[in-house]
């Protein structure tokens, strides 16, 4: 039998190795348990596969990207045998590794129940105890539907070979090339268990599946389009280890209490009552608080930056998104148009842009007015699907903190950098300090202007991402039509990353409304147009901050900053005085003057999370002073009157946390 020269790639490690012609890459990394699959040629393999004379194998770890997809493709592979073990009448959809987990989408007669759930789980451990062998076989289209004649979606797919996209999760079933099959086979006799179309690779046995847990199940149309069947979809997680998959599970309990739709109702902020609509929220009272105070901050501190404020409507005439190209781009996220005047379409609008734009060009503009930054809280419109729906974080109408600067094309990387260094610092003032950057470039099927200026503002942009000295990845093909953009995105306390602020560099939109400035030289000259959002919206940070603070906000957002608890009714006087006194000082103080007890008092300011609740009885009464108790149960006695208020204060004005 003779040899083949095979070099083992380990990051920047490189060894040449000598081994017999068949060799797998199993036996290449025997006893590296870690390994799940290999990389040969830039192509994820099998462990089972045997590489070429000459061939480069890289080792891929069963904790890696690459490894957990293949660890979590694997393990839906169980969960559908399980299913059709347990559910026999069950028809196979699409099973795609997701982020954190998977999936396996299934055509049956009625949902799954929480107890099928559990059903399956424990089918699925008895699969993966069996140690049964996944092996991967080529076949031709026509013995694939010979074999797979009982599986209507798996037919479908064999027709999309070489087409299918990896939006709806279908190229894992088939992809480009030859068409594979994978089998199940029992480990002792050898004999078939279970098939399922997949292109793979996967891992060697259903041994390798460390840990794995059942999650939800929801109803899912096939391949997402809503003019086919609606499936049962079952989503799992799995991980490295049983202590990985505890940790992910204690961070979802985590993430669930600090749900801002469950928060909102809990601390009375706001709701989306279901006779206004879908992803349309109202603030109540307390939540009202918090916005305006997050507005106000951010009103002054845009005013210490020289923006000036704007204000325009909420519809416009469907011009005006002609102009713009929102129409010919935007138009699947807008609201359909309302014929208000004879033949004349009026849009909600889904930005505030081209309405700045008319700002500019309302009057002839001079060099000496640039950099000109304009900004608005102006409330948008966008048709989001009631599928993507979420809370505050993705809803249908929210408020920008909306800026357009327009600047001299000298004045350009300097305004930006400018721009990028001011949105950092507020989102810090916010209690947000974990950040990297991501540059998100030109769509190739979707933009408007030339390759030149595309390139001019991405490099422009890659320039000032680069001095702030933080992470920057690339995000290729994300940018708007219009301009490249630097995306903020942002860690919060329990590690979920979120994208905040977005700067875009547009030299398409001045050409599109012909923008002018006249030049030092008399000359019309095309302004420069930078967009930038600072929150997002307003909703959307609202939320954010909520689950960041887990509802427990700084006392300067805080809707209560402290509320009296008086040991007995005697004592509601004095600290009702100690409120009136507070509220001269612009702080928000309230007085629990009801009849429960004062524990009760002091577990209900817990629950609302109020950063200092503040206790008097008697003997406070005498020296003229009040107690402190804290959000953590710590407390702190004996402080005189007038001081207790000075110390809330400051920690107000500081921002700090209590």
């Amino acid at each position: 039998m003779s040899d083949v020269r095979v070099i083992i790639q380990r990051d920047s490690e490189r060894e040449e190795r000598v081994v017999t012609t068949g060799t797998t890459a199993a036996e290449l990394f025997a006893g590296e348990r870690s390994i799940v699959a290999a990389r040969v040629g830039g192509e994820l393999k099998d462990l089972a596969y045997s590489p070429a004379e000459g061939e480069v194998v890289e080792p891929v770890e069963i904790s890696s990207e690459d490894g957990l997809n293949i660890l979590r493709h694997s393990t839906a592979h169980v969960m559908a045998q399980a299913v059709q073990e347990l559910f026999p009448e069950a028809k196979l959809g699409i099973g795609p590794p997701v982020k954190d987990g998977f999936y396996y989408d299934f055509d049956v007669e009625k949902p799954f129940t929480p107890e099928d759930l559990k059903a399956i789980e424990k089918k699925m451990q008895e699969i993966q105890k069996r140690g049964q062998r996944f092996s991967r076989r080529v076949v031709t289209d026509e013995a694939a539907r010979e074999e797979l004649s009982n599986e209507p979606y798996k037919l479908e797919l064999i027709g999309l070979k070489g087409s299918a996209s990896s939006d709806d999760g279908a190229d894992v079933e088939v992809g480009a090339g030859e068409l594979t099959i994978y089998d199940n086979l029992d480990a002792k006799t050898g004999d078939l268990c279970w098939k399922d179309l997949c292109r793979g690779p996967h891992l060697p046995s259903t041994r390798n599946i460390p840990a794995f847990k059942l999650m939800r199940n929801a109803a899912a149309y096939w391949r997402g389009s809503e003019k086919n069947p609606m499936l049962q979809r079952i989503y799992g997680t799995a991980w490295p280890s049983k202590d990985e998959l505890k940790g992910y599970l204690d961070f979802l309990a985590e993430a669930e209490k600090r749900d801002h739709r469950k928060l909102g109702s809990e601390l009375d902020l706001f709701s989306i009552p279901e006779q206004i609509g879908s992803g349309l929220a109202v603030f109540h009272p307390k939540g009202g608080i918090v916005r305006r105070v997050m507005e106000d901050y951010s009103r002054r501190r845009h005013e210490e930056e020289g923006y000036e404020f704007v204000y325009t409507p909420h519809a416009t005439k469907g011009k005006l998104f002609e102009t713009s190209g929102h129409l010919d781009w935007y138009a699947e996220g807008m609201y359909p148009p309302m014929q208000l005047d004879e033949g004349v379409d009026y849009y909600l609008k889904p930005m505030n842009c081209p309405m700045h734009n008319l700002i500019f060009d309302a009057r002839g503009r001079s060099y000496r007015e640039l950099p000109l930054r304009l900004f608005e809280f102006g409330t948008v419109y966008r048709y989001e699907k009631s599928g993507v729906v979420h809370g505050l974080t993705r809803a249908r109408g929210f408020t920008q903190d909306d800026a357009h600067i327009y600047c001299t094309r000298e004045q350009m990387s300097e305004e930006l950098d400018k721009t990028l260094t001011f949105v950092l610092g507020l989102l810090r003032d916010y209690g947000l300090t974990d950040f990297y950057l991501e540059l998100s470039t030109k769509d190739p099927e979707k933009f408007v202007g030339s390759d030149e200026v595309w390139e001019e503002a991405t490099e422009t942009l890659r320039q000032v991402a680069e001095k702030q000295g933080l992470p920057l990845v690339p995000d290729p093909g994300g940018a708007a039509f219009y301009g490249p953009k630097i995306s903020v995105q942002t860690k919060d306390a329990i590690g979920r990353t979120w994208q905040m602020s977005t700067i875009q560099l547009d030299f398409n939109l001045p050409e599109r409304f012909d923008l002018e400035y006249t030049g030092p030289d008399g000359s019309k000259q095309r302004p420069v147009m930078i967009h930038r959002a600072l929150f997002g919206s307003i909703e959307r940070f609202f939320a954010v901050l909520l689950e960041h603070y887990a509802g427990a906000f700084p006392a300067w957002l805080a809707p209560v900053q402290a509320v009296g608890i008086p040991i007995g009714d005697g004592h509601v006087e004095y600290l009702e005085k100690f409120a009136a006194a507070a509220k001269k000082q612009g702080l928000r103080v309230e007085v629990d003057s009801s009849s429960d007890r004062m524990q009760k008092k002091i577990r209900n300011a817990q629950k609302q999370k109020v950063p200092f609740m503040v206790i008097a009885g008697d003997e406070d009464m005498s020296a003229g002073s009040v107690s402190f108790r804290y959000r953590d149960g710590s407390q702190e006695n004996g402080i005189p009157f007038d001081e207790a208020i000075a110390k809330i204060a400051k920690v107000v004005e500081e921002r700090t946390q209590v």
